[in-house]
């Protein structure tokens, strides 16, 4: 088998980390649209009073892909998107405790 060799990307963000709403459909690689969508839904939280103003922490790109799992592989609809996600991180925080 020849060797082969694969180069990954990627972004490394921290908590500290605010992405334009423009930063995060491109790295969700979804559009605005959707993410008008996942804020009026309550599934994502912008900072700042106007759109342009938007900014999304960190963990607004994993509660985006997660969502866009959610929706296209089992098929879950914005409301039942949004109270897994809320599920999943209650569970993480419990463990985290423990």
């Amino acid at each position: 088998m020849p060797n082969t060799l694969k180069i990954v990307t990627g972004v490394v963000l921290d908590e500290n980390t605010r992405l334009t709403l423009v930063e995060l459909c491109c790295l969700g690689k979804t559009n605005a649209e959707y993410i008008f969508e996942l804020v009026e839904e309550g599934l994502l939280e912008p900072e700042g009073l106007s759109t342009p103003d938007w900014r999304f922490d960190s963990r607004a790109l994993k509660r985006l892909q997660k969502t866009i799992h959610l929706q296209h592989d089992l098929r879950i609809n914005l409301a039942g998107a949004a109270l897994v996600l809320d599920l999943l991180e209650e569970v993480e925080e419990l463990r985290r405790k423990l």
